[in-house]
């Protein structure tokens, strides 16, 4: 800001940073930047991924999702949901929509099947989710029953969600494999390699959310 202001100026003024000129304007600078700061930290506050605290619950009131026991970084999560629920016709592209956008990964990640023609326990109007990536869920923090809940009340109303499985990325090798430190058994020293075990939801206690 300073420099902008400074080069407005003719030549026949004394550019030098120690002048009288330059000291003015260096204490104009610094009040209009800290002015230029602040709105654009408000600017940027309405986006949900970078808003915090009260400014996010004013975010989420405005979707009628409220925050509840929730910290920023799930209650994001939450009004991404909620909005995109508000949004939502229920058929099972909007359902893998919603999804892949709540836990930002690749509609290809996610498949769901419906359960009227199952081979073990058909049911209409009921639906079973597989291939969600553990990891994703890890990264937002949330529990697989929270998530699980999450999803039940993206699904139009009749429609009940059975299962979801949430696949981790552990393998077992063959002997003569290659190891590979990603997807086997972690180093017990430093805990920082290995692979992640997968999880299956089904409904069941958890901390309830504001959902």
């Amino acid at each position: 800001m300073f420099n902008f202001m400074i080069n407005l100026l003719t030549d026949n003024y004394n550019k030098n940073p120690n002048s009288n000129i330059s000291k003015l304007f260096k204490l104009i600078a610094d009040e209009l930047q800290e002015i230029k700061d602040n709105l654009e930290k408000i600017e940027e506050y309405r986006d949900v991924d970078k808003a915090t605290g009260y400014t996010l619950d004013k975010i989420g009131g405005n979707v009628k999702q409220y925050r509840g026991v929730a910290t920023d970084e799930i209650y994001r999560i939450l009004i991404k949901s909620k909005t995109a629920r508000n949004m939502s016709t229920g058929d099972i592209n909007t359902i893998i929509r919603v999804i892949s956008q709540t836990i930002n990964s690749d509609y290809s990640d996610i498949q769901i099947v419906e359960m009227y023609n199952d081979e073990t326990a058909p049911e209409a109007a009921a639906i079973k989710i597989l291939h969600i990536p553990l990891d994703k869920i890890n990264e937002i923090g949330m529990s697989s029953n929270q998530f699980g809940r999450m999803v039940a009340r993206t699904l139009p109303g009749g429609v009940s969600l059975k299962e979801i499985r949430m696949e981790g990325t552990f393998e077992f090798g063959s002997i003569g494999d290659l190891i590979d430190n990603e997807k086997g058994f972690g180093d017990i020293a430093n805990e920082l390699t290995g692979g992640i075990l997968g999880a299956t939801y089904s409904p069941s206690e958890d901390r309830e959310l504001p959902l």
